[in-house]
């Protein structure tokens, strides 16, 4: 189910991509052969007019061929009469042509300025703690953060010298340094402190990466059935406060002795309502190798809602928010500051939008902006193959009075080709060494 939902998802912003080439091609008088939704066998083909709508195999993309475009049926080989020339995609102006290629990524681009709206309107989820300081809860052993000396009670100040208000304003501070040594100022009972990590760090995935956690309390939300929580008698609210003696101040105490007790019984300490109980189970281990109870914790969120003109504002903030964090991210990335690892391609794409199909219509909507703003921003850029590639070729026609010779642009493709094939491959094993080799 998770899989089919992240296709249509994906399918959803492959048709607003190449919706934008569609209709710009249409206002430009350019006569449509096909629109196709994925590539390889047909599934479903339907001719309206002159034009072939299709959905085909492979669902990682799509295409709209246009007469004189090139690639066989019609194409810029093949001879045309004197009105197939005037409907050419070849034949109009250079300006019209660089119009037609970038209204896809430029459709990709201005969706969340859309739909982000529309989801601040319906209501967005967040942590209860994301707007209160960042003041950390829970420092993961063996993690970046304690090996450099953060402790519980912690509260970031400052990161680089840049004033740090909360846990949103730590997050997105840290994306900005990435690849960077990290000075944080922290209070810390009363003082002031610096703690620093150096440049080799994991900030792009957020303080939590670092192994800095908000306060979580022990308290259990969810209960899986047939597991030894509900055998030992767990309900849901206990507050858990001791595991075979040892008190737990978090969330992620109680996870990390669990661990620790590699299966043998262990004794807890509950509180429920005005009384307190002592309950005993046995840790199963789950076929992910970790050992579990069957609980899940309190989830302490908050829904927002905005008027209109107040989610218009907040959505097309967030817009610029995350293509701003996109751009730094792909600087960052050419510049070597952050790790190839961190590219994703069409299986994580497809895995983060069905998680998101299987919570809430805000979060889908949220993630669909998220993906729609990474798709744009990767067509433009200027790599033959990509839209980016023809823009850059237009451009060129323009100022120079004349276009790139055939074979300097062969060769150009060539290569732009070899590059899309290289990242495809680095995209693909991304994809799966997460599945199969991450934690």
């Amino acid at each position: 189910m998770t899989l089919i939902a992240g296709i249509i998802m994906l399918g959803i912003l492959v048709f607003v991509h190449e919706l934008g080439h569609y209709t710009v091609a249409r206002l430009a008088g350019v006569k449509i052969l096909k629109f196709s939704l994925g590539f390889g066998p047909k599934l479903i083909s339907k001719t309206w007019g002159e034009t072939e709508y299709l959905v085909c195999a492979i669902p990682l993309g799509g295409y709209v061929q246009m007469l004189g475009e090139g690639g066989g049926e019609q194409g810029e080989d093949a001879p045309l009469s004197t009105e197939e020339e005037a409907r050419s995609f070849a034949h109009k102006s250079v300006a019209r042509r660089l119009a037609i290629v970038a209204a896809g990524p430029l459709m990709n681009l201005l969706l969340p300025f859309l739909i982000l709206p529309l989801s601040y309107m319906i209501g967005v989820q967040l942590p209860a703690y994301i707007d209160q300081p960042a003041c950390v809860g829970y420092v993961t052993p063996g993690s970046e953060a304690a090996a450099a000396g953060f402790v519980t009670g912690d509260c970031l100040q400052t990161l680089n010298g840049d004033p740090l208000k909360d846990w949103t304003d730590a997050n997105k501070a840290l994306v900005g340094y990435a690849g960077e040594a990290l000075r944080f100022g922290v209070l810390r009972q009363g003082s002031s402190a610096e703690v620093v990590l150096s440049d080799d760090n994991g900030s792009l995935e957020g303080l939590q990466a670092l192994g800095l956690l908000p306060q979580q309390p022990a308290i259990v939300g969810s209960l899986m059935p047939a597991m030894p929580a509900v055998d030992a008698g767990l309900e849901i609210g206990d507050h858990i406060l001791q595991i075979s003696g040892q008190p737990i101040d978090s969330w992620y105490d109680l996870k990390h002795i669990i661990q620790q007790s590699e299966g043998q019984p262990v004794q807890l300490l509950v509180e429920r309502a005005d009384q307190t109980l002592e309950l005993s189970l046995q840790p199963r281990l789950h076929e992910t190798g970790a050992w579990l109870i069957g609980i899940g914790p309190q989830q302490q969120v908050v829904t927002k809602r905005f008027g209109p003109v107040e989610a218009f504002r907040e959505g097309s903030a967030r817009t610029i928010e995350l293509i701003d964090l996109t751009l730094v991210f792909i600087q960052k990335l050419f510049t070597g500051n952050v790790s190839a690892k961190n590219i994703g391609g069409p299986i994580t794409v497809v895995q983060v939008a069905g998680q998101a199909a299987q919570t809430d219509f805000s979060a889908v909507l949220s993630v669909l902006a998220f993906i729609s703003i990474q798709l744009g921003i990767l067509n433009l850029l200027p790599i033959p193959i990509l839209d980016g590639g023809h823009i850059f070729f237009y451009c060129y026609e323009i100022v120079f009075r004349r276009p790139l010779s055939a074979r300097a642009r062969g060769i150009l493709q060539q290569i732009g080709l070899a590059l899309l094939i290289m990242l495809m491959v680095l995209a693909f094993y991304n994809d799966l060494a997460r599945i199969f080799w991450s934690g």
